[in-house]
């Protein structure tokens, strides 16, 4: 939001600097973002120039002599055609930067004459589009001092970072009125406007909705006889000085409207109207071509004003080519109408337009100062082009009817900490338009119309608090606890934390992905839910809330390969969702691997093959990365089943799903199904993993954090290998629960240390040997004891695989 000081003091009496209004504008919460003292403007000065003499090389250049009020003419070279003796203007000199034509200015030689500067059209200094010639000033300007002191320029520009729940401060009257409540100067009551009506309106204009929120009210007016020429001086310096570009009186005083009283408004050539105006849904198809020359295709959802040409605008976002006003304007119908914040939103941002108009009604305008905005500025339209105005029609409007909210006065200490008098806090809220009525603690305040967005006490403590000052709520530190804290953070947040610090340690870097993921990529990974869809997506391929963190993982992984580093290992611990309940969102760990990039390291295999490294990575990649989540996340790894297979978007035969008992999903890795990869348009050798880690169960609450002594055998450890045929089909975790079973306090530790495959061990067979570790504990175990456990470990992995011992 945009405003000059000059533009402001129209509504503010204050003898405040610019320094100190742009502090009390932040502490009272309209930070301010952007200041343009015009400092830019400070070289030019008024000059007058002696003679003009045709250049001895060019015939549409001249070489003027110029006094600029020193006693030092300078000699210039100027192609204005109407550069003359005896003219007074603007002069740049050498080292002036000319904002209009972004240059900044040297002593030059122009065919072989010098010149020291420029004489300045409108167009360079910003002042307009003219540059048909240089600036003619009036004979007694004063030569030699500030141009931009004697033309305005130096009206210093003030931008405020609004935020969206003000749109009461959307209009430079608003703001005007939060500085006066803060003390900061008086705010100025505008004068009514007083103008002549004659005759009524004859237009007709009908709501026709289903829903009449979606336009509360419609007031608009005829004027005859307008003449819609430029509109004055001092409204084109506004408009520019804000970044808007003047076009005609009429659009002018729309624009003017908007910033100045945060009343958009429309202005229709009367003449272009057919019929009567029905404000109405759109109809499938509908199309307008509208005021920025594009051509909009409208949808039900749409609020449009019509006549019996068609669509003449969208309503409360953009008026219609055809119903435009231009030069040839004589009659015009004034539009001041209200709409439904939302809808505006939605149809605003369906169709990628962004206007002022739009920004304030999505935001809520006043809707009592609708009849008055209409008044207003038909009043501005009479003085600048005009005319006679009919009566005024409203259709629709049902009246506002006021917020009323019981305000105990404690709740600003209760809230705050601040000690505000129950007449400090009355007169904040008189000062700011809230109507309080009432004794004692507790009152009844009435919430004026500009203000849709207090709703309750806490509301009203915040405009208590920011106007008597945000500053002067001292620091205070937490008491103590006079004791040691317990835990603080949840045991999901803590494992969350830790799943983050055990994949860095990996060698693995953190990415941030995208929640919402394309409808394609979501029904890969088992989404695309209706429930589970945007309803305002930002963009297309943003339209359903992600299932899996690894389309967005394996997306990003391909971008970084396509930019020449297809090495890349990335996790993330975030949210996936499976339905649109609380429920229904996970916490997940998941990564990637592409490339060479395994725990051993990146790169080409003789660099680092004496590591392991090299090689493309595969499932085991995949597998550790995972494990190590879940022994970093504290679950003991003795409970953890592994089982082949995954998912459908995980190779079938190269995955696996992690299970603590049958039910329980971990989680799943491996590498990924080609048709997968195909689908998200991705290459190259890829493995990945999800775990979910609100998934684990909780740790069991002990009694003490102490840990246990450390307890060590004095007996030696005895390691005894065994190899059994099995079938192909048999996994070798089963041999291991087997093996494992067969004595767990004796037995602690079983690994498999080779798989062998041949005609020796027969046709659909497999050799798989085992290592397992004994480890007695009270006694040293004799070959009686040896043999018996030999037997219930042979006879345990023939009954479970049904497989035998080799010979």
């Amino acid at each position: 939001m945009k405003f000059t000081l000059s533009w402001l003091k129209d509504h503010l009496d204050t003898d405040a600097s610019l320094d100190q209004i742009c502090e009390r504008l932040t502490a009272i919460g309209l930070e301010v973002e952007h200041v343009d003292d015009k400092a830019a403007y400070k070289p030019f000065i008024i000059a007058r120039i002696l003679t003009a003499e045709k250049h001895p090389e060019a015939d549409r250049l001249k070489v003027l002599t110029v006094d600029a009020g020193d006693g030092k003419p300078v000699q210039i070279v100027c192609g204005a055609p109407n550069a003359r003796a005896g003219m007074v203007g603007a002069l740049a000199r050498p080292g002036t930067y000319v904002p209009g034509i972004d240059v900044t200015l040297a002593v030059g030689t122009i065919r072989g004459v010098e010149s020291h500067g420029m004489m300045c059209s409108e167009k360079e200094l910003n002042m307009s589009d003219n540059h048909d010639g240089i600036i003619d000033l009036p004979e007694d300007a004063p030569v030699g001092t500030s141009f931009a002191s004697y033309a305005g320029l130096d009206d210093p520009v003030i931008e405020i970072n609004l935020t969206p729940n003000r749109p009461d401060c959307t209009s430079i009257f608003g703001i005007a009125r939060d500085l006066a409540a803060s003390g900061l100067g008086t705010l100025k009551q505008p004068k009514a406007p007083s103008f002549a009506v004659e005759g009524d309106t004859p237009h007709e204009v009908k709501i026709v909705l289903d829903d009449e929120r979606l336009c509360p009210g419609f007031a608009y007016r005829l004027v005859r006889g307008v003449k819609n020429g430029p509109s004055p001086k001092w409204m084109q310096a506004r408009l520019l000085a804000i970044g808007l570009r003047p076009i005609s009186a009429l659009v002018d005083v729309t624009n003017y409207m908007t910033f100045d009283q945060g009343r958009p408004m429309h202005v229709f050539d009367a003449d272009k109207v057919k019929g009567v105006l029905t404000v109405r849904r759109a109809q499938v198809g509908e199309e307008v071509l509208a005021l920025d020359t594009r051509t909009y295709k409208l949808n039900p959802a749409n609020v449009v004003i019509a006549d019996d040409n068609g669509v003449e605008s969208i309503g409360g976002i953009m008026g219609g080519e055809h119903s435009g006003c231009d030069e040839n304007t004589t009659n015009v119908l004034i539009e001041s109408a209200l709409w439904d914040p939302i809808n505006i939103a939605k149809t605003g941002r369906g169709h990628g337009i962004i206007t002022d108009a739009r920004y304030r009604f999505e935001r809520g305008v006043d809707p009592e100062y609708m009849v008055p905005g209409l008044e207003r500025t038909t009043e501005l339209v009479l003085d600048m082009c005009g005319g006679t105005a009919a009566a005024a029609k409203v259709a629709g409007y049902k009246g506002h009817q006021k917020k009323v909210v019981e305000f105990p006065f404690a709740e600003v200490k209760r809230l705050t900490g601040l000690n505000v008098s129950n007449d400090e806090a009355r007169a904040i809220l008189t000062g700011l338009g809230f109507e309080v009525s009432g004794s004692g603690e507790r009152v009844s305040v009435s919430v004026p119309s500009w203000r849709p967005d207090v709703d309750g006490k806490a509301d009203l403590v915040e405009e208590v608090m920011r106007m008597f000052g945000v500053d002067n709520i001292k620091p205070e530190p937490l008491p103590s606890m006079g004791a040691v804290n317990g835990k603080i953070l949840t045991t999901l947040q803590i494992r969350t934390r830790t799943a983050k610090r055990a994949l860095a340690a990996r060698g693995m870097m953190e990415a941030v992905t995208w929640s919402f993921i394309s409808a394609e990529h979501a029904k890969l990974f088992g989404g695309g839910k209706p429930s589970l869809k945007l309803v305002n997506p930002i963009a297309a391929d943003m339209s359903d809330m992600r299932p899996s963190l690894l389309p967005g993982l394996l997306t990003a992984a391909q971008r970084n390969a396509d930019r020449g580093f297809g090495d890349v290992a990335i996790f993330e611990v975030s949210g996936t969702y499976e339905a649109d309940t609380p429920d229904g969102q996970r916490r997940v760990a998941g990564g990637i691997r592409r490339g060479t990039a395994s725990l051993a390291g990146a790169g080409r295999s003789w660099s680092n093959a004496t590591k392991g490294g090299g090689k493309p990575v595969d499932v085991y990649d995949a597998k550790a990365d995972a494990l190590a989540v879940l022994e970093a996340c504290g679950l003991p790894m003795g409970n953890v089943q592994i089982e082949q297979g995954g998912p459908e978007w995980y190779h079938p035969g190269r995955s696996g799903t992690i299970k603590a008992g049958p039910k329980v999903i971990l989680g799943y890795f491996g590498e990924f199904h080609p048709k997968t990869l195909e689908a998200l348009d991705v290459s190259g050798a890829l493995c990945g993993f999800e775990v979910f880690v609100d998934a684990l169960p909780e740790p069991k609450k002990k009694a003490t954090r102490t840990k246990p002594a450390l307890e060590l055998s004095p007996f030696q450890m005895v390691k005894r290998d065994f190899a059994f045929v099995v079938e192909k089909s048999v996994e070798a975790g089963a041999i291991i629960k087997a093996a494992t079973s067969a004595d767990r306090k004796l037995i602690t530790g079983v690994n498999v240390f080779d798989v062998f495959e041949g005609a020796s061990v027969g046709e659909g067979k497999k050799s798989v040997a085992i290592e397992v570790l004994i480890q007695p504990s009270d006694k040293t175990l004799t070959d009686e004891d040896f043999d018996a456990l030999t037997k219930k470990i042979v006879g345990n992995v023939e009954k479970t695989t049904g497989g035998s011992l080799r010979a």
